[in-house]
């Protein structure tokens, strides 16, 4: 078996995967091709229809709402609405909409979700009965007084009764938002506490490598810093607590003097269980969708908040329109398959996950850690659930190669398609992919952003699967890149940028009443141009590689290098076993410091060691590449999401203050960037860089 660290045999561009030819004319891709013909398309290709989406994007959303079956209450009476700004063009004007009742058009017995806490299936739900809950749950939330527009925050597991609150909200018309419970009570609040939700849904506990982490202190905490909070729901986790006697009641990032807030709050808000909550509903209540306009909120989504509070991001039912083009015709997700992507709800994948409800395919649910009690718990389940369509993350791809686990014996049958998002897919992550999982599937790296709740770059049932490489630009996503020199181009290296509107980019954001933080987010330079912060190569064969945050960009000599060639071209090195790479600026320039994390624990970073380190990027990348500094740390932090948090590190570097370290895993590492007296001396002989 090929572990982590091994040198890739692939290639540059490598062909690793191409669609049959009778299997892409079934695809409904190639339907929608057909379709499309009534509307003017007159291409016979992929990169045609592309082009033709970018040039006509009113046409193409229109005619994709009408091929996909997408529910409009009410007709829009311009597809379309242009404005000098970006930010302020229109979607479907005059449609009346409502997001929960195109998720819960199916009303089958067929399974819809699928519930695993760790090794262990809790729980099923069919269509039908996911929509008596959602009808229950609506009832109860109605009793409260709430109403269209009102927010809900979720403080919740990734566990089926999130699924069905959601719904409920969104049926009513209430806006939903969402964070995970293994956040702490600081990263909580400074979301929550920007939106001033009036329900609080929060979950008993959740399930982390095999214990039982009670919520009740986070929850009470939390709901003390919301100071416009009318209840707390508290859901018990399914199937019961998990090994109560182990369970662990600890909560990390505690404000000073929260336990007495908390307890001194009794009264500000009703704090019910479950039970007591779903009996404030009417009985016999019969579901009904709110009828809404297209701008609408649907969801509050937050950036990541390393590098200060983090932004509040509103999105309305566009996002959902984006999502089913995402599975539809990206994926080709049909009401047979089975779905499963790895993610809490704190992530956008959450969100995009859910909207496979539309499609009527059956959705695993996945609490708990992905590698406990084994490296294989996700395969498992997979087989055992014929999962058709597997998603997960780069990180994870390189815990299960190093862990040497054998996949080989597992029937996996079923599995047509492997996504990953969350950071750059490397070369020897494609190959260790196709030779210890299954040779015979679509490999498909995705990227975009919560910023859009959807993808820039992504798969496709009709291309090849390069190695390193994204298959192709997302339907109706007009991606370019901004060379050196500013110049857009539709080629070649550079910052991503996008260059028309898209139904899922943010209706606006909170608290930002002129719209001047949503303009310095994505068009300080041109309101016409979403800047979105990923260096990237748009390749002629029509992939692409994202090779880094451009706000992470290395720049020494004024030449641009992504992280992403650096990380892996340190992955063929199997003593290292992480990296981060940042710039500090030195003599009137800048210089590239790198930090490795080493697979020894005890072993001593040397100067032979740096020596190797710097020859091996020379030779396999270029000698501007090459660090001028290499230091040692016992770890990296990053997102919760599985993100390096390069900025943040860089920060630390340089003596800059770091907001929001709560909403980072592992942030004490941190310390170890800070201080290093190395990076105040130049590059040197000998044992210059080694700590």
């Amino acid at each position: 078996m090929k572990s982590a660290g091994q040198k890739t045999t692939l290639s540059e561009h490598q062909i690793l995967w191409q669609p049959a030819a009778d299997a892409c004319a079934s695809t409904q891709l190639k339907s929608f091709m057909e379709f499309v013909r009534q509307f003017g398309w007159e291409g016979q290709d992929y990169a045609a229809l592309h082009e033709w989406s970018v040039a006509r994007p009113a046409t193409f959303w229109q005619a994709f709402v009408s091929f996909s079956g997408i529910c409009f209450q009410e007709p829009a009476t311009q597809v379309f609405q242009a404005a000098n700004s970006m930010r302020n063009c229109r979607w479907f004007v005059g449609a009346r909409f409502n997001m929960a009742a195109n998720l819960l058009r199916h009303k089958t017995e067929k399974e819809a979700l699928v519930f695993y806490s760790e090794a262990e299936c809790r729980s099923r739900w069919t269509y039908t009965e996911l929509g008596r809950a959602v009808a229950r749950w609506q009832a109860a939330l109605l009793a409260l007084g709430l109403k269209p527009g009102d927010h809900v925050a979720a403080l919740m597991p990734n566990i089926p009764e999130t699924v069905i609150a959601m719904l409920a909200t969104t049926a009513i018309g209430a806006v939903w938002s969402s964070c995970s419970p293994d956040f702490g009570v600081r990263a909580v609040i400074d979301r929550f506490g920007q939106i001033k939700p009036r329900i609080l849904i929060a979950c008993e506990g959740y399930v982390f490598k095999g214990r039982f982490i009670t919520g009740h202190e986070l929850n009470h905490n939390v709901c003390a810093g919301l100071e416009d909070l009318q209840a707390l729901v508290t859901v018990p986790y399914p199937g019961g607590q998990f090994g109560r006697q182990g369970s662990d009641g600890d909560v990390d990032g505690l404000l000073p003097g929260q336990r007495a807030a908390s307890a001194t709050a009794a009264g500000r808000y009703l704090d019910l269980n479950l039970e007591a909550f779903l009996a404030q509903g009417a009985r016999n209540h019969e579901l009904y969708f709110e009828s809404l306009p297209f701008d609408h909120p649907v969801y509050i989504m937050y950036s990541s908040g390393t590098t200060g509070k983090p932004k509040c991001l509103v999105q309305g039912p566009g996002v959902l329109v984006n999502h089913v083009k995402e599975h539809v015709l990206h994926g080709d997700l049909r009401p047979d398959d089975t779905i499963f992507y790895f993610t809490t709800c704190g992530w956008m994948m959450w969100n995009w996950l859910i909207s496979a409800l539309f499609v009527g395919s059956r959705i695993v649910l996945f609490d708990g850690n992905p590698l406990y009690p084994g490296p294989d718990v996700l395969w498992r389940m997979a087989a055992a659930e014929s999962v058709s369509i597997f998603g997960t993350s780069p990180k994870y791809l390189e815990a299960l190669a190093t862990s040497g686990t054998d996949l080989q014996s597992y029937a996996l049958e079923s599995l047509q398609v492997l996504l990953s998002t969350g950071a750059p897919l490397a070369r020897e992550q494609f190959e260790f992919v196709y030779k210890n999982i299954k040779a015979d599937l679509r490999l498909s790296s995705i990227a975009g952003g919560t910023d859009i709740n959807g993808c820039f770059g992504i798969g496709n049932p009709v291309l090849p699967v390069r190695a390193g490489e994204l298959q192709c630009k997302a339907l109706a996503m007009d991606v370019r890149v901004r060379d050196e020199q500013g110049r857009i181009q539709m080629l070649g290296n550079g910052e991503l940028v996008c260059m028309h509107s898209s139904p899922s980019m943010p209706l606006f954001f909170l608290n930002d009443a002129d719209g001047s933080k949503y303009r310095a987010a994505y068009f300080e330079d041109d309101d016409t141009i979403w800047v979105h912060g990923d260096f990237i190569t748009i390749h002629p064969h029509g992939g692409l590689e994202f090779l880094g945050r451009s706000d992470a960009t290395l720049n020494p000599g004024g030449i641009r290098i992504g992280t992403a060639d650096l990380y892996s071209a340190l992955a063929d090195l199997n003593w290292i076993q992480d990296s981060v790479a940042i710039a500090q600026p030195w003599q009137s320039d800048v210089r590239v410091v790198l930090f490795v994390v080493l697979t020894d624990s005890s072993r001593h970073l040397s100067a032979a060691d740096v020596a190797t380190i710097q020859k091996h990027i020379r030779q396999v990348l270029s000698p501007r590449h090459v660090p001028a500094k290499v230091l040692s740390v016992s770890g990296i932090p990053y997102t919760r999401n599985g993100k390096k948090v390069e900025l943040a590190i860089r920060k630390a570097v340089l003596g800059e203050p770091i907001s929001n370290r709560s909403a980072m895993d592992r942030p004490e590492l941190l310390d170890e960037f800070m201080n290093r007296p190395e990076l105040s001396q130049a590059p040197a002989t000998g044992r210059a860089g080694c700590k």
